[in-house]
């Protein structure tokens, strides 16, 4: 016999069960929240991270890529983290194998590799789809509701995200992390 306690458990575990992606990842913390700090991510890790804790923060979000012609980025991507962390930015690094397969490792091999050939010290986050049908749903929203919309077009396109959450700019995987045009606009938003 059910009690209306055991029907609440069961609805809640259902509605629990509904927002957890494949890969784990829970696609909204808060249904009234909207926007980047509505998700919780799997670190690489495998910690779960609500992007909610990087409020107030400026966040530079990137899909990356081990074996990848712009790889090398992971060292700019760190200087500019080094140099702006202590004034309240992060960088979230996304591994993904949708370009030419140039992401193929494991959570565990993607780590090792970002330590020992480039001393990654900002944030990197398990391996999700960044574009087609399996697209995570951050990269969902990233793509198309945030206002700098269009599909992911290589590996290391970057998003970068005021304090406020909101994402004011969108950089193709050219555009290297130490640009005057990317590290200005870091410099201005790190000094608010």
């Amino acid at each position: 016999m059910q009690t209306p306690f055991s029907r609440f458990l069961l609805a809640t575990t259902l509605v629990l069960l509904c927002a957890v992606s494949p890969d784990g990842s829970a696609q909204t913390q808060d249904k009234g929240m909207k926007g980047v700090y509505s998700f919780t991510m799997k670190k690489i890790d495998g910690t779960m991270t609500p992007l909610a804790a990087y409020k107030g923060k400026v966040l530079l979000i990137v899909n990356t890529a081990s074996f990848c012609g712009y790889t090398k980025q992971y060292a700019t991507l760190e200087s500019l983290y080094r140099a702006y962390k202590d004034r309240g930015f992060e960088i979230l690094g996304f591994p993904a194998n949708n370009f030419g397969e140039q992401e193929p490792g494991t959570d565990e091999e993607i780590k090792t590799f970002c330590s020992t050939k480039y001393d990654l010290s900002f944030d990197m986050f398990s391996k999700i789809s960044v574009k087609g049908d399996d697209i995570h749903p951050l990269y969902a929203y990233l793509t198309r509701e945030a206002g700098h919309n269009g599909d992911i077009t290589w590996n290391f396109n970057k998003f970068l995200v005021d304090r406020d959450g909101k994402v004011l700019a969108r950089y193709g995987q050219k555009v290297d992390p130490m640009s005057a045009e990317l590290k200005g606009l870091v410099e201005t938003l790190t000094a608010k």
